[in-house]
């Protein structure tokens, strides 16, 4: 089943392929949490393995995004992200996969462990890495490395119709999961949102399934992109053209999806942390053996501790795991890390 979305709509499937590069479905574990006002019990949809190669919630839609790079016969991908960006890094090990060749745009972030890692990896792959935002001048770098080049763009955190489409196929997998007995149906369900895209797509695909769940979209971002109001146009707007492939599909099924704006766990910045933050992480480790992190699932994570404390003890909760947790490569050599960006070389002796 690793197209639940396909098998469910095959007249969709034949008009808008895919590249095969996730390994679905992802498992659902079931947990049970012993807190001071009792048990409660919890369910991970993991993610973290979409693929053995590396895995997050990136790869569901890259396998849209990179099948119409293929199409149009593109031979290189160009991207953008912060220097830690999980979205730029699954880019970069996706696309050489394909025999695509990769740039990424990368603007600074707070500094965090897993910053070096990926830039080292980013080494190791050979990605062109190029500083964005800041005072750069973007019509240049644009200009200079994505035109004339046979590039495909993909935009920031993937986040499109196209790519919110692997959520949709998402929803739909979960549905066929509940429906064969493999899990129960959530209540809620907490994930990580930055560039809406995963959570635009799951909505639609729960809804196009009728799973009345409640999705807890813990804001990690703050910027012009990632604004209630545009989630619910990237909803709406992946409806509409997942309607015009498929006249079956309503156009308007997005209204039917039940998303709740979570901004209270945000921490004042994104992949900055505070207490609830490390505790979340550690919590995540504690109850579920899941590796989390600051930025992304540490904050989704502290949203579902936090309502686990004070919800109802019938409820059902899922927790939707987004970091990959694939070991990257070892870190390369002091003397390699001058092939980074100048601007980027600080995070490695930090």
């Amino acid at each position: 089943m690793t197209d639940a979305l396909g098998n469910a709509h095959p007249k969709l499937a034949a008009r808008l392929r895919k590249r095969l590069i996730a390994s679905l479905p992802t498992p659902v574990s079931e947990h049970v949490v012993n807190l001071p006002i009792g048990q409660r019990r919890v369910l991970i949809k993991h993610d973290d393995i979409t693929s053995s190669i590396y895995g997050g919630n990136k790869v569901r839609k890259l396998e849209y995004l990179l099948q119409r790079a293929k199409d149009r016969n593109a031979k290189r991908i160009a991207t953008f992200g912060t220097v830690g960006s999980n979205h730029a890094l699954a880019t970069a090990i996706h696309a050489r996969q394909a025999g695509l060749d990769c740039t990424c745009f990368l603007a600074h972030q707070t500094q965090t462990p897993y910053v070096p890692k990926v830039l080292g990896a980013h080494l190791r792959l050979g990605t062109e890495l190029i500083k964005w935002g800041g005072g750069v001048d973007r019509l240049a770098q644009y200009r200079r490395y994505v035109q004339g080049r046979g590039t495909w763009v993909i935009p920031l955190g993937g986040s499109c119709w196209l790519g919110a489409v692997g959520f949709v196929n998402a929803g739909l997998e979960l549905a066929a999961q509940i429906e064969s007995g493999e899990t129960d149906k959530p209540d809620r369900i907490y994930i990580a949102n930055g560039t809406l895209g995963s959570v635009a797509g799951l909505a639609v695909g729960l809804a196009l399934a009728s799973i009345q769940t409640e999705i807890h979209a813990v804001r990690v971002a703050y910027n012009r992109l990632s604004q209630p109001q545009n989630l619910q146009k990237l909803i709406h707007k992946t409806a509409q053209l997942l309607h015009r492939y498929d006249a079956t599909i309503p156009a308007h099924i997005g209204a039917h999806s039940k998303v709740i704006w979570r901004d209270e766990f945000y921490a004042d910045g994104y992949a900055v942390a505070d207490k609830a933050t490390h505790q979340a992480v550690a919590a995540g480790k504690r109850f579920f053996d899941l590796e989390l992190e600051t930025t992304y699932t540490g904050k989704a994570m502290a949203a579902l501790l936090h309502d686990l404390g004070a919800g109802s003890d019938s409820a059902t909760y899922m927790f939707w795991n987004t970091y990959n947790s694939k070991p990257l490569p070892e870190l390369p050599s002091s003397e390699s890390w001058q092939n980074l960006p100048k601007q980027f070389q600080r995070y490695m002796s930090d």
